[in-house]
């Protein structure tokens, strides 16, 4: 009866272990850039990019590597989409310049976006001042 429990403990022990790194895994995606986005106040090249957040709840930090190094690190507010992203892709908004804002990034298999910039108190804010 004793084995059984131990078997059962360490059965479970490492179910949970596995979710969380499964867990960790999904807060990371790649995304190629097709063109010149600037993020931050810093200007992306086109290119592959690794894209990970940290935080819980909705409000994340999002951090963008390329290689090894980090290229942009900016707040992010967690949205679901209605259906899971087939790719990952990434929205931009063109600035009266002509040079392209990157302003979401849709995480590719699951209905995760990541909208750059904001945060939920951010947004209340925005949304009051635009009245």
């Amino acid at each position: 009866m004793k084995i059984n429990k131990l078997a059962v403990s360490l059965l479970a022990l490492g179910l949970l272990g596995s979710s969380a790194a499964l867990a960790r895994e999904s807060n990371k995606t790649t995304l190629n850039l097709y063109e010149k986005v600037t993020v931050n106040g810093k200007t992306l090249n086109p290119g592959k990019y690794t894209v990970d957040w940290q935080g819980s709840g909705s409000d994340v930090q999002v951090n963008i590597v390329q290689g090894k190094h980090t290229v942009a690190t900016i707040p992010a507010h967690v949205t679901e989409q209605a259906t899971a992203n087939a790719n990952s892709a990434y929205g931009s908004s063109t600035q009266p310049d002509g040079s392209r804002t990157l302003t979401t990034i849709f995480v590719g298999g699951q209905r995760t976006a990541l909208e750059l910039g904001a945060t939920q108190a951010g947004q209340s804010s925005n949304s009051s001042a635009a009245k």
